[in-house]
């Protein structure tokens, strides 16, 4: 994800040598996609800027994964998704996957290569759901059409689930295990991907990281306030997953989150809740990453072996183990 306001992208700051040169060249390659004038670009500009530098990034899907679309019925529309299973095997669970974007950005293009290396390094089937964008569509529509995806799979299949997601994706993963605990096909397990939570901006890595490279404060309230519905509420736990006054009866949950990120902080609150509330949950830090890391798995080694740690633990979480 790049940033959708203006931002300085030409200044390292402190960053310069904290971070690896290969992760600074995959910074400088997604900063080329997105020239200062983009900023200022409808949302639709900027999607198509996105959706082009996702092809430019895309792996390819490992060999033996065979994919599948379709439409779940909901409400009043069909939800666009997309199935991945290894062919060929049987799956022994279901891994429902939300997309990163900053609730505006993504598809089921954008995510295709990393969901089909979950389908192949699990050996489990993958569901990756198109859900409404804002600011066409503000909440709770992304969460509605994720809870609609749930309840769709946790109906039509007899696999246990695992929830997962990336960035905005972890937040609609968090939202949906919260509003479902007590579904009688709960989730068994969440893997929740640099999510952004709603946490407190005015401590940890807010502060720490407020300009860190690919994502800053500034851009975190850009996608907060489009997504946002008029005197929308801090405190509704479907929009901000930290906000909920109850984190007990959740899934066992690993979150993964990257030091230099302002996001990062929600990680670990979202663990010592858990926690607290006599659930289990891991949360790791990834030093010396970035948020987006999952782009840089095939150049930056730091973040191959944190995609490693990430399908490792949907596999566990999987098959019913806690991986810690």
């Amino acid at each position: 994800m790049r940033p959708a306001v203006q931002t300085d992208v030409t200044s390292r700051g402190k960053y310069e040598t904290r971070l690896d040169p290969a992760l600074w060249a995959y910074i400088d390659s997604v900063n080329a996609w997105y020239p200062q004038e983009i900023v200022g670009l409808p949302v639709d500009k900027q999607r198509a800027v996105y959706n082009r530098m996702c092809r430019a990034f895309h792996q390819g899907r490992p060999l033996g994964v065979k994919t599948r679309d379709g439409l779940i019925a909901a409400a009043d529309r069909g939800i666009p998704v997309r199935r991945y299973q290894r062919a060929g095997e049987a799956a022994r669970a279901l891994v429902v996957y939300y997309h990163g974007g900053g609730f505006i950005l993504g598809g089921l293009d954008s995510h295709d290569d990393i969901c089909a290396e979950i389908c192949a390094g699990t050996g489990f089937e993958v569901l990756s759901i198109d859900y409404r964008l804002a600011p066409e569509h503000v909440h709770p529509a992304a969460f509605n059409d994720a809870l609609a995806a749930f309840e769709w799979a946790a109906k039509t299949s007899s696999l246990p689930i695992v929830l997962c997601g990336e960035s905005a994706g972890g937040n609609l993963a968090a939202a949906v295990a919260q509003a479902t605990r007590r579904h009688a096909r709960a989730a068994i397990g969440q893997v929740l991907i640099y999510p952004g939570l709603g946490g407190d901006e005015n401590a940890g890595s807010y502060v720490e990281h407020a300009e860190a490279p690919l994502l800053s404060v500034g851009d975190v309230a850009f996608y907060r306030d489009v997504r946002s519905v008029r005197r929308q509420s801090p405190d509704d736990p479907t929009f901000s997953p930290l906000r909920d006054t109850d984190f007990s009866g959740l899934p066992p949950t690993v979150v993964i989150t990257a030091e230099c990120d302002p996001l990062s902080s929600d990680g670990e609150t979202y663990r010592d809740r858990i926690l607290a509330a006599g659930g289990k949950a891991w949360w790791h830090e990834e030093k010396r990453l970035v948020h987006s890391f999952l782009r840089a798995r095939t150049t930056v080694p730091a973040a191959a072996e944190a995609f490693v740690r990430i399908i490792d633990a949907i596999a566990a979480l999987g098959r019913g183990e806690w991986p810690y």
